[in-house]
């Protein structure tokens, strides 16, 4: 037996669909672990020659066939090294999510996942099967006895376990698992006990990279048979992760090994979404990206996490004054776009504004001025934001926040236009701390101070306040996470000490407002109850609380 194995773990993105350019980059990487970081064993993600989460085209027989093809194709790849590769395994009718140890150009063994998630943005029982005579998989690499697990099983004490019982003093955990704010802490205390209960040193590969309304963050990390976690690999950073491990300490030692600097939670969370766009726009053919910029709290931050994402270059903001547009709110636009280098347009809305009052005018005779005015006004800088999009090219951002999403406060049609919610799982009061976080790091502030502290307003109609129509956003923020983060009723939030009327009328809010939510763009999920494929409600609902 060897004193020691290098393992070298490919914490990248492996793009859904993409099952060509994942095999070639698989088939690549595998020479890079062997011959450029003289690694014993490389690791890939969960599902890395399809991608994850297929979803529907695990329906497809030719999807299903080209990814069983790919999987011979990478088998040939594994000479003078040992791979463990996560792909879409079929067996006849049967399909499921495996990993397969791959040694001398060929499938070796294949572990067949045995936990399927079936919960939050999860829906695997849909697709995969448990395989009722599935086994532990344990493989020898130079003597030492090696398991693998994916995902989810590790979350559960007994695939663990048997897999120790099996012999295994060393298990390869393949992951995508999706970022969620706080989910760290609770995988770094599973994956402790889990090395206590078992005696098994663990190596976790999480998968990185934006799939549509989910990012994956990464941060692998190992952990020694004594319980010890290492420090998280750098979040939502493609990077070769590789370490030593040594067999009779059971213990890893970093090779090549980036963690990272800032792990706060405000951090995390902006990294996720500057990810999230970022993907989006790369796995979609955008280069650039549009958004209408008021000077409010919400299109600023959208703003900065743009260029993050894009450069400055690739971002351009427009304006769209009204006749209540503050003077201030034109000042602080170009004061931002100034700052970033973004180019900033300034098209009035005035003309199409009174056009469709006047085309209106004789079915609105007689009618008190009300919404309805309000939301022509956004609708026709949706209109006009959509057409330079369509002429110009380039994917428009939407700006609405999770506090709007979840009460309504936003126009479909209109500032709901677009083809990606970069803040839409973040609430009011996070996109604040967000904001104030950025202007800590990187220099000088990206968000002016004064977009920062001034009383937020949809401004569509003369001295109007977002207050004017919502209760204060940290109180409303605050019934919002009992109520939709943590399934609270109604009388669990009153009996928390809330305004009993006031709880009415954000719960009411909530439930007239799905259908709006159902037609909303995509964005990043990064809270525990996200609204869209986390968090599904019936439109048609009649349950009060």
């Amino acid at each position: 037996m060897t004193d020691t194995l290098r393992i070298a773990m490919a914490q990248f993105d492996f793009p859904v669909g993409d099952v060509a350019g994942n095999t070639a980059r698989i088939q690549a990487m595998i020479a890079e672990a062997r011959d450029e970081y003289g690694a014993d064993i490389v690791l890939f993600p969960e599902l890395a020659i399809s991608g994850y989460p297929p979803e529907d085209l695990l329906m497809r027989p030719s999807f299903l066939a080209d990814c069983d093809r790919a999987m011979r194709e990478v088998a040939k790849a594994a000479t003078g090294i040992v791979a463990v590769v996560g792909w879409p395994e079929s067996a006849g009718s049967i399909l499921y999510n495996a990993a397969s140890v791959l040694r001398g150009g060929r499938i070796e063994a294949t572990y067949r996942k045995r936990e399927l998630p079936n919960h939050d943005v999860f829906d695997e029982r849909r697709y995969f099967h448990v395989d009722p005579d599935g086994e532990s998989c344990v493989f020898e690499v130079k003597g030492v006895p090696v398991g693998v697990l994916v995902c989810e099983d590790a979350w559960f004490p007994e695939p663990l376990a048997e897999t120790a019982r099996a012999g295994a003093q060393l298990v390869l955990i393949a992951n995508a698992s999706p970022f969620e704010r706080g989910k760290h802490a609770r995988r770094d205390a599973m994956l402790a006990e889990r090395t206590r209960e078992s005696g098994t040193a663990l190596a976790y590969l999480n998968v990185v990279g934006g799939q549509d309304s989910l990012v994956f963050d990464g941060a692998s990390l190992v952990a020694d048979a004594d319980g010890s976690v290492h420090p998280a690999a750098a979040a939502f950073t493609d990077q070769w992760l590789v370490v030593d491990y040594d067999v009779a300490a059971r213990r890893f030692s970093p090779v090549l090994w980036m963690d990272d600097g800032d792990e706060s939670v405000d951090a995390l969370a902006w990294r996720a979404v500057v990810r999230g766009i970022r993907d989006y726009c790369g796995k979609n053919g955008f280069r650039k990206v549009w958004l209408g910029l008021s000077g409010g709290i919400d299109s600023s931050i959208v703003l900065a996490m743009a260029v993050d994402a894009l450069g400055a270059g690739n971002v351009t903001a427009v304006r769209m004054p009204s006749r209540y547009t503050a003077g201030l709110s034109n000042d602080l636009a170009q004061e931002q776009c100034d700052a970033l280098g973004v180019e900033l347009l300034t098209l009035p809305i005035e003309l199409p504004f009174q056009g469709y009052l006047d085309a209106l005018s004789e079915q609105f005779a007689g009618k008190d001025v009300d919404a309805t005015e309000e939301n022509l006004q956004s609708r026709a800088r949706g209109a006009m934001l959509m057409a330079l999009s369509n002429k110009l090219g380039g994917l428009l951002l939407t700006t609405g926040n999770k506090s709007e999403y979840a009460v309504g406060y936003a126009t479909i049609y209109g500032d709901m236009c677009g083809g990606y919610a970069p803040i839409k799982d973040l609430y009011k009061t996070e996109v604040y701390g967000l904001a104030k976080w950025r202007n800590t790091v990187g220099g000088a502030p990206v968000i002016p101070p004064g977009v920062i502290d001034r009383p937020p307003s949809a401004e569509l109609r003369a001295n109007q306040l977002d207050q004017d129509s919502l209760p204060p956003y940290d109180v409303l923020d605050a019934i919002l996470r009992r109520y939709v983060d943590q399934e609270q009723s109604r009388d669990e939030i009153v009996g928390a000490g809330f305004d009993a009327a006031t709880v009415d009328r954000v719960l009411r809010l909530v439930r007239v407002s799905e259908w709006k939510r159902h037609q909303a763009a995509p964005g990043p999920k990064v809270s525990r109850r996200a609204f869209g494929r986390e968090r599904r409600y019936p439109i048609s609902n009649r349950y009060p609380a």
